[in-house]
């Protein structure tokens, strides 16, 4: 694969929602090419991985103008797993979203195509305002997602999340923007290449650059800047939040291990600074889980506590500890899109998605329980599961760096999210029907109804369909949850990639030659 086809990772999306927007209210059209483009997107991703594997990084200025004026895309190990991974998630949550009933709009296709242009993008950029671009580019079409997951008469609750969604990605984008700026400022540059070691060099660029790293934060949802992750992520359909889920945070994720590793070059003067931090994300996020009594948000708590344990790796900064971060990143994406697909899944079939609300899930849908059984279990961390060999990586990256209170920090917390899947199996597949901590509405029913105005008959009636889950709904979940375990078992083949994106970034010498060149 040559670098002049890293373009169109961008374009072809782009170009094909254009064409979408024009042609209308074609339904065949729409999912055809939607799933072309995706799975397109996904193999290439993996076609990538395949070419990196014997090969250096990779970089192409747009239409060869000159190095400084030409857009600049460059790629390596790390970026490649990245689009492979987010091109699976992509896939899976668009046919999840299909055949759920909250994508009947002819504006479904485009908004998703615009979307992952804006993520290939931001994954594929080494520039500092062009990745601020491709992010915008990745929010607009977000919130027109926001839109489409809503009824009529939306509950206050999802008026009130993505009201929030929208405002605090505003903010998080302004003070983006005032970062690259700074940085300009101090260094004349916002080209990566260029930016390399600046830094560690000059405090100046290294304060500028923080603010751009805070801004990836407030998008990664990190402590203590997080509490908007669980509060909107739920509040949209259960498709998009597990497309948001594998997406978003994952880009802002990238972006501050690939800053942190070119710009600062490692500096080890600001690690305990991330350590601190993201050993208070893991805390944090598995507390506030605690009192949820939703299983979206639940699992959108221990999404901002495993994204503490996700970043760990670059505050580690060593090659180990990269490596474990890398492989973390990869894993979480597909495991808790898996959980928030199998519990979407029964959310949208029965009606809601409330611990105890719908009796004994296991007997009814056998397939989907065993699905969330083995997803939640990677995400706690047992073996023979891909959360087994990312958590004990980790585990002992931190020791090798001598921080074991992180460390004991990460078994601590695996210890509450054994708990909180617990919770939800106990709440939804194994246990029966509750009365207290009843939402006003719940997600599925009809719009407008209340649910204390409902006899226990009739709330009973609308949340046992006389059909199942179909398959449809459940293949996601599944195929994500296969992978889990896949990559559990033959954890060596992704220990081995992951361990050569870390190399690129402990020396970033090959990348920004690559970029230079361009």
């Amino acid at each position: 694969m040559t670098a002049a086809l890293l373009p169109f990772f961008i374009g072809i999306p782009f170009v094909s929602a254009g064409l979408l927007s024009i042609f209308g209210n074609r339904p065949a059209l729409h999912v055809g090419l939607l799933m072309a483009n995706l799975v397109g997107s996904m193999v290439a991703g993996f076609a990538l991985v395949a070419h990196f594997t014997g090969s250096g990084p990779m970089a192409h200025g747009v239409a060869l103008w000159p190095f400084g004026i030409a857009i600049p895309f460059a790629a390596d190990m790390f970026t490649a797993l990245m689009l492979s991974v987010t091109g699976l998630l992509s896939v899976t949550c668009a046919v999840f979203a299909l055949y759920s009933g909250y994508a009947t709009s002819q504006y479904l296709a485009p908004l998703l195509l615009v979307l992952v242009a804006g993520v290939n993008g931001a994954l594929l950029t080494a520039d500092l305002f062009n990745l601020f671009v491709f992010v915008e580019v990745m929010l607009l079409p977000s919130y027109g997602l926001f839109v489409l997951a809503s009824r009529a008469k939306a509950p206050f609750r999802q008026i009130a999340g993505a009201r929030l969604y929208v405002t605090i990605n505003l903010l998080t984008s302004t003070i983006f923007l005032g970062g690259v700026g700074f940085v300009y400022g101090t260094a004349g540059t916002v080209n990566m290449g260029e930016l390399a070691g600046l830094a560690r060099e000059d405090n100046t660029v290294a304060i500028a650059t923080a603010v751009v790293l805070f801004a990836l934060s407030i998008k990664a949802s990190v402590v203590p800047v997080h509490g908007w992750l669980a509060r909107a992520y739920p509040s949209t359909s259960p498709a998009i939040t597990a497309l948001f889920s594998g997406l978003h945070t994952k880009v802002a994720i990238y972006a501050i291990y690939r800053i942190y590793a070119v710009v600062f070059d490692g500096d080890s003067r600001f690690l305990w600074v991330g350590v601190l931090l993201f050993s208070l994300t893991m805390i944090i996020g598995v507390l506030g889980a605690v009192g949820e009594t939703t299983t979206r948000s639940i699992l959108a708590f221990h999404m901002v506590s495993q994204i503490g344990y996700i970043l760990l790796g670059v505050a580690l900064f060593t090659e180990f500890g990269l490596t474990a971060g890398i492989f973390y990143l990869l894993h979480h994406m597909i495991v808790k899109a898996s959980l928030f697909l199998s519990t979407g899944a029964i959310e949208i079939k029965y009606g809601t998605g409330t611990l105890g609300r719908v009796p004994e899930i296991l007997k009814r849908e056998p397939v989907i329980a065993v699905a969330f059984f083995v997803a939640a279990l990677s995400l706690a961390g047992l073996p023979p599961f891909s959360g087994f060999v990312a958590k004990v990586s980790l585990i002992m990256a931190s020791i090798q760096a001598q921080e074991v209170a992180a460390a004991v920090v990460m078994i601590v917390v695996s210890l509450f999210t054994v708990l909180s899947m617990i919770k939800i199996w106990s709440g939804v597949f194994w246990g029966g029907r509750t009365s207290k901590d009843q939402p006003e509405v719940e997600p599925g029913l009809p719009a407008g109804t209340n649910v204390g105005t409902l006899t226990r008959q009739q709330t009973e009636q609308l949340a046992q369909p006389t059909s199942r889950i179909g398959v449809g709904l459940a293949a996601p979940a599944v195929i994500l949850a296969a992978v889990t375990l896949g990559l559990g078992l033959g954890a060596e083949m992704l220990m081995g990639l992951s361990q050569t994106a870390a190399a690129g970034l402990l020396d970033t010498s090959s990348y920004v030659n690559a970029v230079m060149n361009s």
